[in-house]
């Protein structure tokens, strides 16, 4: 089954309020205008029910087929945008400085509205549909607020799906995997403590700029010695912070970096070797050294049902040559994670176009996607409770 063609007809609709939100754009929790129009449109759509408030700023509208059933599915779309400056000169381009929506999730909210509009009016399955507007994917967590908020219990969510746009991937293709899909994404601050002094006499000093870079050069061998080659990790220092003129040596210093894996043992092997590696370096130049490893969101784990679901719905929108079913996983992360902790489900990748990258600042949503997009989540449910 190719476009649904009433998705076709709502193409214009749907690209309208995603140029909208693109306009609007607002940061982790404070997506208070977003999330009132949300509301309001799945409220016009004749939901069964329209929650506000879920994870402090999320909505979920619930949706229930023209026959009874008692399998519930859930739908999510984030909601937020990002703190970059735009740089794309649209005619919509965001009317807030410093912030636009870089990763596309203007795009998925309109394809979930989309969606719900669609399946609002023809209720064409036999259980239940919750689509679930997520706020503070960016770093916030909104993911794991929701889960706290009780969302899968209150709404009876069994499985649970997302979807994200793909730079570089052409719009009408489709990637999923079954098992891991992103990296988890951990916090690491680096607090060094030497002797300060002056430049011109260094040995009556502990340098923490020479122990910094130590350190970063140290903690390199955690992942080309210490991790399986056949297993996936990054350590990525981003931030190197000492002094403030050029005849002092500093007494602190610190860095600031993120560890990403695909695996649980392997996360905490990074916590582990870094820990050691931190100590034992600032030790061996006569400096201490603190290491705060702080776990921020885990592995996207697909499970592998619900992915399998996701690919044969994927190849009945575009067909089964245009879906990789084994698409490499990725070390970025995403906080649906948190929901696939809490119920089986899948994220897959859609194809944006030849597009600039995500969290770039020329970075646009294809609008051509909308349609592709909008009729997976239309055919996700109606397959998972057929009539």
């Amino acid at each position: 089954m190719p476009i649904v063609n009433r998705v076709s007809d709502l193409h214009r609709e749907i690209t309208g309020w995603r140029h909208d939100i693109h306009a609007h754009p607002e940061l982790q929790y404070d997506v208070h205008r977003t999330a009132a129009l949300v509301a309001e449109k799945l409220k016009a759509f004749g939901c069964d029910e329209v929650v506000p408030g879920i994870g402090r700023t999320g909505v979920v509208g619930v949706i229930r087929g023209n026959k009874p059933g008692t399998k519930v599915v859930g739908l999510r779309a984030d909601m937020d945008a990002l703190p970059i400056e735009e740089e794309t000169g649209l005619s919509y381009k965001s009317t807030v400085p410093g912030k636009m929506h870089a990763c596309g999730h203007d795009g998925h909210t309109a394809m979930l509205l989309g969606a719900a509009k669609y399946l609002a009016e023809t209720r064409n399955f036999a259980g239940t549909a919750v689509v679930v507007f997520q706020p503070a994917e960016e770093g916030g967590g909104g993911g794991l607020a929701m889960v706290k908020d009780g969302m899968m219990d209150r709404f009876g969510i069994q499985e649970v799906y997302g979807m994200h746009n793909a730079p570089g991937m052409p719009v009408g293709q489709f990637g999923v995997r079954p098992g891991p899909m992103m990296a988890s994404a951990d916090f690491v601050t680096i607090d060094i403590e030497g002797v300060g002094g002056h430049a011109a006499r260094p040995h009556k000093s502990v340098d923490t700029v020479l122990v910094g870079a130590q350190i970063i050069n140290n903690i390199q061998s955690v992942v080309s010695r210490n991790v399986d080659p056949l297993q996936s990790a990054v350590v990525s220092i981003c931030m190197f912070h000492a002094g403030s003129t050029d005849n002092v040596i500093p007494q602190t210093a610190q860095l600031k970096g993120t560890a990403r894996s695909l695996s649980p043992d392997v996360r905490d092997l990074l916590e582990k070797r870094l820990g050691e590696i931190v100590e034992g370096t600032a030790k061996l130049y006569g400096a201490t050294a603190k290491l705060t490893y702080k776990r921020n969101y885990p592995v996207l784990v697909n499970h592998e049902r619900e992915a399998g679901v996701a690919a044969e719905v994927a190849s009945e929108i575009v067909g089964g040559n245009r879906v990789d079913a084994d698409y490499p996983p990725m070390m970025g992360a995403e906080d649906f994670s948190y929901m696939l902790e809490a119920r089986p489900g899948a994220m897959i990748w859609v194809g944006n176009g030849d597009s600039a990258g995500l969290h770039h600042p020329a970075y646009n949503f294809n609008d051509e996607v909308i349609p592709v997009g909008t009729s997976y989540w239309v055919r996700l449910i109606e397959k998972s409770m057929a009539v």
